[in-house]
């Protein structure tokens, strides 16, 4: 055969297999992993889709077909005790799966949510407080700033060229409405003493540094409606055991009761 005729061969081969190789993160002994099934464990992850941790993943998806592969091979998958706990962790899984969707859907009461609101809704009330920080590591460049300030300079363009605290900065140092309780103490008592349009006269020291705080806006908090607030209280009430317990139990008799049983 010629050259060219091979590289021909090549060629037409590497044509064919190529969109099977597409489809698959990795073919181990002949099995194939979907490329999709990576996609859905990196998404899973919540973590950035970046080539060395898909290759991570991919590197746990081979692994986890070689074990299973190897647990055929020795006759262990087919052992009755490995069936019987394979089948016992299934059960438990889905267990758990009926009991999270039952408490979603309609395993909690109107009364148990308002309870548990009023339990909470008392950490929303009160003011909000729309407020701009420059965030510096040392009290002397605080004071300059304060000083650049009093001289006319704009707050947004000194938080830009100057603060640590990189998220508000590029904003011009905006953390946008916050509750006094969100924030460190020391950064609270020097915001809620200042008026509207006030900005600190000293650098204000907290763990993270000196800041200086100038406070935009103020308003009354607006509190989150109980169907608003519903998925994290179903999580709160979640956390009780003896809640948890409680509601399991009553799925059981429900369940109980419509089934029929001989």
């Amino acid at each position: 055969m010629k050259l060219s005729q091979i590289a021909l061969s090549l060629a037409l081969s590497a044509a064919l297999i190529s969109p099977a190789i597409a489809q698959n993160a990795a073919v181990v002994n002949g099995k194939s992993i979907p490329k999709a099934k990576l996609d859905k464990l990196m998404e899973g992850s919540g973590q950035a889709n970046n080539p060395e941790l898909r290759e991570r993943a991919r590197d746990m998806l081979i692994t986890r077909e070689l074990v299973n592969q190897e647990a055929v091979n020795r006759g262990i998958i087919a052992n009755p005790s490995i069936q019987a706990q394979l089948e016992e962790a299934r059960l438990n899984i889905l267990v758990g799966a009926v009991f999270d969707d039952y408490v979603k859907r309609d395993g909690v009461t109107d009364a148990e949510l308002k309870a548990a609101y009023d339990q909470v809704k008392g950490q929303f009330e009160g003011k909000e407080y729309k407020v701009r920080h420059i965030l510096v590591e040392k009290e002397s460049d605080a004071k300059s700033i304060i000083s650049k300030l009093k001289a006319g300079e704009k707050f947004e363009e000194l938080a830009k060229a100057n603060s640590k605290d990189t998220g508000s900065a590029i904003n011009g140092g905006d953390l946008d409405w916050m509750n006094a309780q969100a924030l460190v103490p020391e950064f609270s008592k020097a915001m809620i003493a200042l008026q509207k349009g006030q900005t600190t006269e000293k650098p204000v020291k907290s763990q993270f540094g000196y800041h200086i705080i100038r406070l935009d806006d103020i308003r009354e908090a607006k509190t989150p409606t109980i169907a608003e607030l519903k998925p994290q209280l179903i999580e709160m009430m979640n956390q009780d055991q003896n809640w948890q317990r409680s509601k399991f139990n009553e799925m059981i008799a429900k369940l109980k009761a419509k089934a029929k049983i001989q």
